[in-house]
């Protein structure tokens, strides 16, 4: 299922647009967008897709770190899940957030 950022509503895997406000899901999916701000943002240097557990083939064939500008379109095409492609991105930083706090 692929979550609309503009409404919230569920939609089919294979769908192109939302079933509730008619958004572009290849823009505007909940995925689409972290994507697109993981591509934006300096500190990231790649994208890793990571799957369920129980991902079907298609799905582990994907795991594993990509270029952001090489990162494939998540729900990925050809997921034969039953719930459809649980795929996820996690952004890899190119230097560590470290905070630390002061204490006086």
């Amino acid at each position: 299922m692929q979550t609309c950022s503009k409404c919230n509503a569920s939609s089919q895997d294979t769908a192109s647009y939302c079933i509730h406000c008619a958004a572009d899901l290849r823009k505007y999916s909940a995925t689409a967008v972290a994507l697109a701000r993981f591509r934006a943002n300096p500190r990231v240097k790649a994208v890793r897709v990571t799957v369920a557990g129980d991902a079907c083939p298609v799905c582990y064939e994907a795991l594993k770190t990509y270029p952001k500008d090489k990162t494939p379109r998540l729900p990925l095409e050809g997921c034969s899940h039953e719930h459809g492609c649980r795929c996820f991105y996690e952004p890899v930083l190119s230097e560590a957030a470290i905070i630390s706090k002061v204490e006086k």
